[in-house]
C-alpha cells in the first residue's frame, strides 16, 4: 500500500511542479507565443522565439526552483517515510527532464545549461527539509504536551 501512496505522491509532486512552471511561463503576456494553455505543446518554436531573451531563462530557472520546492513539499507531505528522499526524487526527475530539454532543443543559453544542476536538486531538497522540520517540531510539541498533561 505504501508503494501506491508513494507513487501517487511523486505523480502529484510532478504535476504541481509542471503546473507552477506552466503558470510561471504564462505570467508574462509578452512571452506567450502560443495559443494552447501549456507552452510545452509548442516548446521548440517557443524556445526559438526566446533564444535571445536572457531574462526569460533566468525567470525560468527561478520558477523551476519554486515549482520544484513546492512539488517537493507536496510529495513529502503525502509520503509516510523518507520524506526528503522522495522530495529529492522530484528534483532528480525534473533535472532529467531539463537535461533532455537542453539536449533536444539547442536554444538554451550556457548559463541556463549550467544552472539547471544548481536549481532542481537543491530546491527539491529544501522542500523536503521544510516538511521534515515541520513534522519534527509537531512531534516534539506533541511529546511535550503529553509530558505536561501527565504531571
Amino acid at each position: 500500500m505504501n508503494f501506491i501512496r508513494n507513487t501517487i505522491a511523486v505523480l502529484i509532486g510532478l504535476g504541481i511542479t509542471g503546473l507552477i512552471i506552466t503558470l510561471g511561463i504564462r505570467a508574462f503576456p509578452q512571452w506567450v507565443t502560443f495559443e494552447a494553455f501549456a507552452p510545452f505543446e509548442h516548446w521548440q518554436r517557443f524556445l526559438f522565439s526566446m533564444k535571445d531573451d536572457k531574462a526569460f531563462f533566468g525567470f525560468l530557472l527561478f520558477i523551476s526552483g519554486l515549482g520544484t520546492t513546492i512539488g517537493g513539499v507536496a510529495t513529502a507531505i503525502i509520503v509516510k517515510y523518507a520524506k526528503v528522499a522522495y522530495a529529492i526524487l522530484i528534483g532528480f526527475i525534473m533535472l532529467f527532464i531539463a537535461m533532455l530539454d537542453v539536449i533536444i532543443f539547442p536554444y538554451h543559453p550556457t548559463f541556463y545549461k549550467i544552472s539547471i544542476f544548481l536549481t532542481f536538486f537543491p530546491f527539491s531538497w529544501i522542500g523536503g527539509k521544510i516538511v521534515e522540520v515541520i513534522y519534527e517540531r509537531n512531534k516534539k510539541k506533541s511529546i511535550a504536551d503529553k509530558m505536561n498533561k501527565s504531571k
